[in-house]
Formats: C-alpha cells, sequence, structure tokens
C-alpha cells in the first residue's frame, strides 16, 4: 500500500522567481501544497500562476511575523527577538489576531476562497501565543465548510540535529495538542529541514533520507524552498532555491516516490483529523 506525503513549497509570492519556480514544479505534479506571502508585493499578481492549478494543489497562507514584509507592515521583529517575546508571552493575543485576520483577509481577496492550511514563516505558526490565537482565528473564521489544515512542524529528523530540535521545541507538540482539542485538521511530522547548505547532489542524497523517512510514518509535510535563479538581495537562500528546483523537476523525485512506496497527496487526501 502506498503510504501519502504532502510535499509543500513555502515562500509563494516572496518575489516572482520564486512563485514562478513553485509554479513550474506544481505543473510538473512534483508539489501538492504551497504556502503564500500574503504581504508580499508580488502576492496580488503572482497568484495568478496558481489558478489553473486550483484543482491539483493546496494552497495555504504562510504566516508571517519575521520577514522585511512583516517587518515594512509594522507587527514583524527579527526571529530571535520573536522567540523570546513568545517565549515570555510579551506578545498581545488580540494583537496577534489582528496580524492573522488581516493576512487571511489579504490570501482570500486574491485567491477568492479559503485557504486548504495554515503554516507559518520560520514555523511562527506553533510559537506561544501565537499558536492559541491561531487556533482561535481559524475556529471562529471557518464555521462551515472544509477548514484549513494546519501544519505542525514536528521534525522527522534525529535529535541530533539541532535546527530540527529548535523547531520542534518551540511548540509542535502544544499546537498539536491545541488542534486536537478544537477538531482542526492537521498534520503529524515535518521533513525537508536542513541549513540550506551543500550544493545540488547534496540536496539529492537529502531528499532520499527525508522520502526513505516518510514512507514510515503517517501524516507527513515535506517542506522545499523552491525558486528560479534571482538577484534579489533580501533573499539570503536564493541559490539554494535553484538547488532545490533542480533536484525537484528531475527524475530522481518520482524514482525515490516510487521506490519507498510514496503517493503525493493534497493534505485533506493524506489525513482528516490526525492522531499522533
Amino acid at each position: 500500500m502506498s503510504a501519502h506525503l504532502v510535499i509543500c513549497a513555502d515562500d509563494f509570492g516572496m518575489n516572482p522567481a520564486v512563485s514562478q519556480g513553485i509554479a513550474q514544479l506544481a505543473a510538473q505534479r512534483r508539489l501538492s501544497a504551497t504556502s503564500a506571502m500574503t504581504l508580499a508585493p508580488a502576492w496580488p499578481t503572482d497568484v495568478a500562476l496558481l489558478r489553473p492549478l486550483r484543482h491539483q494543489l493546496d494552497v495555504g497562507l504562510h504566516l508571517d511575523w519575521t520577514s522585511p514584509f512583516a517587518i515594512a507592515a509594522g507587527h514583524g521583529r527579527p526571529l530571535g527577538r520573536l522567540m523570546l517575546q513568545t517565549q515570555l508571552r510579551q506578545l498581545d493575543r488580540q494583537q496577534a489576531r489582528d496580524v492573522m485576520e488581516r493576512q487571511l483577509d489579504l490570501f482570500e481577496s486574491h485567491w477568492q476562497a479559503p485557504p486548504d492550511h495554515v503554516d507559518g514563516h520560520q514555523h511562527v505558526q506553533q510559537f506561544p501565543v501565537i499558536r492559541e490565537a491561531l487556533v482561535e482565528v481559524l475556529t471562529r473564521r471557518y464555521l462551515s465548510g472544509p477548514r484549513p489544515w494546519i501544519r505542525i512542524s514536528r521534525p522527522l529528523t534525529p535529535r541530533s540535529d539541532i535546527k530540527a530540535w529548535v523547531i520542534g521545541a518551540m511548540g509542535a507538540q502544544a499546537l498539536q495538542r491545541l488542534a486536537r482539542q478544537a477538531g482542526l485538521p492537521h498534520s503529524q511530522w515535518l521533513s525537508g529541514i536542513y541549513s540550506f547548505d551543500g550544493d545540488a547532489s547534496a540536496y539529492g542524497l537529502r531528499l532520499a533520507d527525508w522520502l526513505q523517512d516518510a514512507a514510515a510514518h503517517p501524516g507527513v509535510v515535506m517542506m522545499c524552498h523552491p525558486g528560479l535563479s534571482s538577484d534579489d538581495t533580501d533573499d539570503p537562500i536564493a541559490h539554494a532555491r535553484t538547488q532545490e528546483l533542480q533536484e525537484l523537476e528531475s527524475p530522481l523525485l518520482p524514482t525515490l516516490m516510487q521506490r519507498h512506496g510514496l503517493q503525493l497527496a493534497r493534505g485533506q487526501q493524506a489525513w482528516s483529523l490526525a492522531t499522533a
């Protein structure tokens, strides 16, 4: 039997090169989800790239508190400061709800539909205060019809990976517990975590490991960050994006998926209410 895997490209709308690279991969059916940065100036125009793919791709909100777009919007702050403030619960929950509502409004005004899912730029969706506000907003805002699923950044990697450990420690289990209590669909595991180092062949080796691990676990989202070549000086991982794109559109991905018995799936296909 095949195991379902959601492959989600983050940062749609960050700039045209990122949006075009994601749309290119999605058209080749190498992705089953993408997450949009609705505060980015490119979002209102780049959204047109996704409309032909509406029936094969989950399109969700990439909740943003740390990018230059969030800082320009007035609520953003550097990641380290946000982590500290949320751990100390110095972030106002009503303000957090207002920030989410604005980003959801921007999503829906251009996509003309609710998001299929919600996750977070740099995994902010599961930070303290933000996670409680998120569950409150989604529960209140989407009373009928399919509710957006929440991506849980619970790493499917060894604890020896410090980046993965920090991501999980910032609230993966707490957000999963809140989502379950509220009856909100959610993933269980996150794969695709690395430090954006190495060349394309190194990414290919990582990809092989991630897919092998995903075959043994239900409810996995493998995130990725592909994009076309770009000279965007505000994008510190621009080079890694082109390497990811190269490997994800190569024969490697479908070969590995078949080898490990994995089936590309949208979120609602992969789980309804995940149970950890």
